[in-house]
């Protein structure tokens, strides 16, 4: 069954665009202009990938990638003629894979949705039993097989990423790591993120495990080096 995607895009002439050079590489795809009408159908129905203009009438793209993300883990791909930095890691801290700039090139674009939906499919077909193991520091659980993070005895939900990075990391206490050691440790061979990304995740972690994120007790920032976890 061809794997459908579904643009969100208020610009017609790029959406036909993306609808083309995808539809040519073999996905099915589905076009919407409107943010609030794309939400209903983002939520409503099943996709392969999402991809997603900031700039919408009705409700906008930060908007939507918030709301779909309480549900829903599917690769959303920010498309957006905002180039500046603060609006990519918005994007990606809001639950965004990756981010592109327009104009862009239609067939980078192709292999950036390729890539993530690889990537996606591999961590669902993952998720296989192991033996139990566990790492235990201080008040912080983490349970390998049932890939659970408990905190005082309570557990915390994590993303995939957000828990394979915690797992390398505690795994290997008062190492520092480069933000580039972890880009390519964590996201791998097929990633088209940067070390933004990494910078995210740890934000992301630390809002979830730390009592004061601003102090961390568990990962510490090494500045101009990277990250370790303190046991």
């Amino acid at each position: 069954m061809m794997q459908k995607i579904l643009i969100i895009e208020d610009d017609l002439l790029v959406a036909e665009l993306e609808r083309d050079y995808l539809e040519t590489a073999g996905f099915e795809t589905e076009i919407c202009t409107n943010g609030t009408e794309g939400l209903h159908l983002a939520q409503k129905n099943l996709y392969a990938l999402l991809l997603l203009d900031v700039m919408l009438p009705g409700t906008d793209g930060w908007t939507i990638c918030r709301e779909i993300r309480k549900t829903n883990n599917m690769p959303i791909i920010m498309v957006t003629a905002r180039k500046e930095d603060i609006d990519k890691i918005r994007g990606l801290g809001l639950g965004a894979d990756d981010y592109i700039v327009k104009p862009f090139s239609p067939p980078e674009l192709v292999a950036r949705v390729q890539a993530h939906i690889r990537i996606h499919e591999r961590l669902q077909q993952s998720a296989q039993p192991v033996p139990e193991q566990k790492i235990h520091i201080r008040n912080l659980e983490i349970l390998l097989s049932q890939r659970k993070v408990l905190l005082n005895g309570e557990e915390i939900l994590f993303k995939n990423k957000e828990f394979e990075l915690l797992v390398f990391l505690a795994s290997h206490p008062d190492i520092v790591f480069s933000k580039e050691t972890l880009l390519d440790r964590i996201w791998g061979e097929d990633s088209l993120s940067d070390t933004a990304t990494v910078t995210v995740h740890i934000n992301r972690i630390r809002e979830k495990i730390e009592k004061n994120p601003g102090k961390p007790e568990y990962i510490q920032t090494v500045w101009g080096t990277g990250y370790r976890f303190i046991r």
